[in-house]
């Protein structure tokens, strides 16, 4: 993306938080890159770059001001990609998919060769998919570094490296100083000794968190998840190893996350799947812009400019709860969902305050007697028979796979129709643009605003302009 020079340098002297994340300025006398709401004194317009992505600038040999720390300013990655390749790619990068993989595996998974992937990261992320990975994995370092007392060497495991040596000498060369010299003395809350870290999720203000955490109890399963009004709870579980979770609001623009979990290297996809549940990621000025320009939906998106778009913690996830009901016929019974939940999930080790069992696994629901539950054929075939195409591999479905090819391939599956799987694909495809719960003589109208259809619905519902199927309490 080009950026005006002069815009941005006003965007700078003025400190504009609204900017925060979506512009970063590379300082040629200082070799450094900047927020835009960095309070240093800012250097003459002559001697700076801007750069559309904190990997941009790594990529121009700047290294990250260590006063402003753009490690925790708000991501805006994966709304960068205007390609449903980048945006996949993004989503997967940050979930720590290039930690253990090469650039030519990661094409292939993609479905393109190496050469494409990188020319189209240049062209709408700035800098090559191996800089952008490089980048997030010194960021993520970075900020356990100074907010946790975990030990070096488990956080080099955490942000995704290898060896504790290819660690620090990718941290001294972006800061020029060992990790070790930014540690504070009383650094953070982590607790290493029982596999408790603390750590903070930045996003761009405003967020309405009172209206995600609705969203999420309306559909939460009991047993997997605790829902208040202050905090979410949930069991986690990767690789056979199990724990928990909480997240609560913790400042006008950044969570607090509590993790108790004995593997730290999947902390790189736990934090890619709580960004996406809790739509971190969004960039209000872009909604408001893009949704703004619709004279009766203007005043709903003033009036609550910081509404979200809930996600899902997994793909499995979300095709379980999509056939149970939700966003097609009604929420999931909680009665029903919590059979399921203790009939077939794994019990917790170590139960923690009304959370009891992981949220049922493939394994043991693709030839599970399902119907003894009090569920429809449809469902419990729909349920049994996307379990056994996941175990048989590769998945049915792909996030930012194109609707129609989604489509074929679950109405394939016993007990899926065609109105089930378009209501998924379209999740998969782009969630920003889903609007799987609307009837479908209402979608026309929904056309201008693509792809950001999913939150001019979401702030209908909460103006009570329209109740979409499935969602009548949740906004």
């Amino acid at each position: 993306m080009t950026l005006d020079h002069d815009a941005c340098y006003r965007i700078f002297l003025a400190r504009d938080r609204r900017f925060d994340g979506r512009i970063f300025v590379g300082v040629r006398t200082t070799g450094i890159y900047c927020r835009p709401i960095c309070p240093a004194p800012p250097p003459k317009q002559c001697n700076v770059s801007f750069y559309d992505s904190a990997a941009a600038a790594c990529e121009a040999g700047f290294r990250p001001c260590l006063r402003c720390r753009p490690e925790v300013s708000p991501e805006f990655a994966a709304w960068k990609g205007s390609s449903n390749t980048v945006s996949r790619a993004l989503r997967l990068i940050e979930g720590g998919a290039l930690d253990h993989m090469t650039v030519d595996a990661f094409a292939e998974r993609l479905g393109i060769g190496a050469r494409q992937l990188r020319r189209l990261f240049v062209d709408h992320v700035g800098a090559p998919p191996t800089a952008f990975a490089q980048t997030r994995r010194v960021h993520m370092a970075k900020q356990l570094v100074q907010e946790t007392d975990l030990p070096i060497v488990q956080v080099a495991l955490a942000a995704g490296y290898r060896s504790l040596r290819r660690f620090n000498e990718a941290f001294s060369a972006m800061f020029g100083r060992p990790p070790a010299s930014l540690r504070k003395v009383h650094a953070g809350e982590g607790a290493p000794a029982d596999g408790h870290l603390t750590l903070h999720l930045s996003f761009a203000p405003p967020y309405d968190w009172a209206a995600m955490i609705r969203t999420l109890a309306a559909r939460a399963a009991p047993g997997v998840e605790e829902v208040t009004a202050d905090r979410y709870r949930r069991t986690i579980a990767f690789d056979g190893a199990q724990g928990t979770m909480s997240v609560e609001p913790a400042g006008q623009d950044r969570l607090r996350v509590d993790l108790a979990f004995p593997k730290l290297d999947a902390l790189p996809d736990i934090i890619a799947r709580l960004r996406a549940l809790f739509d971190l990621a969004a960039d209000p000025q872009t909604l408001i812009e893009h949704l703004g320009r619709a004279p009766d939906l203007a005043p709903l998106v003033a009036a609550r400019p910081g509404l979200r778009v809930a996600g899902s913690w997994d793909g499995f996830e979300l095709v379980v709860r999509s056939v149970f009901g939700e966003r097609l016929t009604r929420p999931a019974s909680p009665v029903l969902m919590a059979a399921f939940v203790q009939a077939f999930g794994e019990p917790l080790a170590s139960p923690a305050d009304g959370l009891t069992h992981l949220f049922p696994l493939a394994e043991r629901l693709c030839d599970a007697d399902l119907a003894a539950l009090g569920m429809t054929w449809a469902q419990a075939s729909a349920i049994g028979s996307y379990a056994g195409a996941m175990l048989q591999g590769p998945s049915p479905i792909k996030l930012y796979a194109p609707v129609e090819e989604t489509v074929e391939r679950l109405a394939a599956l016993p007990g899926f129709d065609r109105e089930l799987a378009a209501a998924i694909a379209t999740r998969f495809a782009q969630p920003t643009d889903d609007v799987s719960g609307i009837d479908a003589g209402l979608l026309g109208s929904y056309e201008p605003w693509r792809p950001w259809r999913a939150y001019a619905a979401v702030h209908l519902m909460a103006a009570s302009r329209l109740v979409p199927r499935g969602y009548a309490d949740a906004a």
